[in-house]
């Protein structure tokens, strides 16, 4: 017997309420800028700046050790990765970031070298290969990339769903995309959890799953505005929504309980972008259902897709790549 988290056939209509969930995505994001201008996002040290300290051990890297005899000193926001070199196996190598501390624009010597006392009560023969810092001058010039990161693919994905459908799809596609990034954005920003390039990653990841599930459906809607041509587009979108809701609520899933045994499992240095990660897929799925097509519905679309629009960009809409 296979299981079965949706039903055969299902006939819901998701447009029933389709006010309510529009006007409370609208309330959520424009609640979300707010929270944005005024609690802002608690910054890591790749957007702060600070300091990097390399060790190498003669004795195996244990974060958590190493983490709690750091914590001590209370100097904020602390970072510390293991690294592993496959071409020296014998060394035992941790990267520590430390933040910038206040009116300082890097860490002094003082406290890199308390930050050296309290290892070496680890490892009284610990040596430290590297000590940099990171100005506020580089983290403004990291934020300045993320966001053209982040800009230029929801800009890519507006030139290719225009490609592959037409404009009203690739509006409804953006939309969603850009409903997602502002709300996680908020999300974020009332939890103040660190914001770091870890977390942009998984803003440009939730980008990518919410238009493969945006697409996934658009694509059925494509299909069947070719069969059903002098049904009502609310009908239509109905179809396509309930034809491909046992793939996307399959899909979310399951990659929901990846991501969950991750977050429980994986420790604090992946949190932050599990996190992003979870709540991404959770609002991603909502959008492609509830935002995208809803943004179709109110725009409209051709109906008559056997004929090509000389508007429309649909030069490669026969394609199933």
């Amino acid at each position: 017997m296979r299981l079965k988290l949706v039903p055969t056939g299902t006939k819901i209509d998701f447009f029933k309420l389709s006010s309510i969930t529009f006007g409370a995505s609208l309330i959520g994001m424009l609640a979300a800028i707010i929270l944005f201008l005024t609690i802002g996002l608690n910054f890591g040290i790749d957007f702060r700046g600070g300091t990097t300290i390399r060790t190498d051990s003669k004795i195996s890297v244990d974060v958590a050790k190493y983490r709690s005899v750091l914590s001590e000193l209370d100097l904020g926001d602390i970072s510390i990765t293991e690294v592993f070199d496959p071409t020296k196996p014998d060394q035992n190598v941790a990267q520590i970031r430390i933040e910038q501390q206040e009116d300082e624009g890097s860490a002094t010597v003082k406290t890199v070298e308390m930050v050296q006392k309290a290892l070496r009560t680890i490892d009284n023969q610990m040596t430290f290969p590297s000590i940099e810092s990171v100005g506020p001058k580089v983290s403004g010039e990291l934020i300045k990339t993320a966001i053209i990161a982040v800009v230029t693919a929801i800009f890519a994905v507006l030139f290719y769903i225009w490609l592959r459908f037409e404009w009203q799809f690739s509006v409804g596609a953006v939309a969603a995309l850009v409903h997602d990034i502002v709300l996680t954005i908020g999300i974020f920003s009332i939890l103040q959890i660190k914001f770091d390039l870890a977390i942009i990653a998984a803003l440009l990841t939730i980008v990518g799953y919410s238009l493969n599930d945006t697409v996934v459906v658009f694509d059925r809607v494509r299909e069947n505005l070719r069969k059903y041509k002098k049904t009502e587009l609310k009908d239509v979108l109905n179809l396509s929504i309930n034809e491909t809701l046992s793939r996307t609520v399959m899909t979310s899933v399951t990659t929901l309980l990846a991501l969950i045994s991750l977050f429980v499992l994986g420790g604090d240095v992946i949190r932050g972008f599990v996190f992003a990660m979870i709540w991404g897929v959770i609002v991603g799925t909502y959008s492609s259902v509830f935002i995208a097509s809803n943004i179709l519905l109110r725009l409209g679309v051709k109906r008559d897709w056997s004929k090509p629009s000389a508007g429309a960009g649909t030069q490669f809409s026969g394609i199933d790549a």
